[in-house]
């Protein structure tokens, strides 16, 4: 690991967590405050939004977890670092959001629907509404905020970034945002159309959305986390730009068979088999090893480890097992 590299990871890790930090704060007085408000206007909807933010700020714990775990620099008994378990960790905080929002927005909903709700004043749950809104608001501007940084810093599009990227507790963080504020919404309509009605329904109907809304999220964060977790290789495109950077070293003329493997958001095992010219000599082999892996590391800063096997390629194979070969 060069100091670069070192850098760039207490960089990404340190803006991830204080992005994390954020909504942590935000989501646990969110939580308190819709729990009040749920229990004075009686709202389910109020009542499942306080499981939601409840369910984000476990969630920021486990990534916070994540995080300081995945800082732990590689020893004799991982010899390949600790990036992935944030990956664990990650994955268990989708699981939260699913049990901790979504069951109880679904139970608190049914049970809404088939008993009824008695509504009382609707006024202390939309400033809860409002405040957590504006709040929710901030948590999610911090968190596009790095999006965008990552994204400019790797020359790629804002959205294609979020979708792709492997620095999960960031993603974790804007989404579960993104679904507060839907969230938010919904609960402010099953409010107000109780308020017009008269009735409960509106209320279990919007407890109910938000449960799909939170098994959507939970099901995106977790899809992600496990294929990470199972080993997930680079874009095409970088694969390629990984590629063109090995032949461009002197002395190599083929790169036979190529894998890349995200071990984080700045973590990534580069290993292939190459062919190089007959007549280079063992020092020529070892240098171009070590500029492909300069190269490599220049282009691409997350690049922590370079792995490549000297193989003979097709054509000297043919040569080797055509018959007559190895006679006098």
């Amino acid at each position: 690991m060069n100091a670069e590299s070192s850098t760039s990871s207490s960089a990404t890790n340190g803006g991830s967590a204080f992005t994390v930090v954020v909504a942590a704060v935000a989501n646990l007085g969110i939580a308190v405050a819709k729990a009040v408000a749920g229990l004075i206007s009686g709202s389910s909807a109020m009542l499942s939004e306080a499981a939601h933010s409840v369910a984000d700020t476990v969630t920021e714990v486990l990534l916070l977890t994540a995080l300081k775990r995945s800082e732990k620099p590689a020893d004799e008994e991982h010899p390949l670092g600790h990036g992935p378990e944030r990956y664990i960790w990650a994955l268990l905080a989708s699981v939260a959001t699913f049990v901790g929002g979504a069951v109880f927005a679904f139970y608190d909903g049914i049970h809404t629907l088939v008993r009824g709700e008695e509504l009382g004043d609707p006024l202390v749950s939309y400033l809860v509404l409002a405040v957590a809104f504006l709040l929710e608001s901030v948590s999610l501007r911090t968190g596009l905020r790095q999006i965008r940084a990552e994204a400019a810093r790797l020359g790629a599009p804002t959205t294609h970034y979020l979708r792709h990227t492997s620095d999960t507790a960031v993603k974790a963080v804007v989404m579960e945002d993104s679904a507060a504020l839907v969230g938010l919404l919904l609960a402010a309509g099953g409010l107000l159309g109780g308020q017009l009605s008269g009735s409960g329904v509106w209320d279990g109907i919007a407890s109910i959305l938000i449960g799909v809304l939170l098994v959507y999220v939970a099901w995106v964060l977790g899809r992600s986390n496990a294929q990470l977790l199972i080993g997930r290789p680079l874009p095409e495109e970088m694969r390629a730009g990984v590629r063109e950077e090995i032949l461009s070293v002197p002395h190599i003329i083929e790169v036979m068979e190529l894998t890349t493997l995200i071990q984080g958001p700045t973590e990534v095992l580069v290993a292939a088999k190459v062919d190089f010219r007959d007549a280079s000599t063992a020092e020529q082999i070892e240098w171009a090893c070590e500029e492909a892996e300069e190269q490599l590391r220049e282009r691409y800063p997350s690049i922590r480890r370079v792995y490549l096997d000297p193989t003979p390629g097709l054509g000297q194979r043919r040569r080797t097992d055509s018959p007559g070969a190895g006679s006098a």
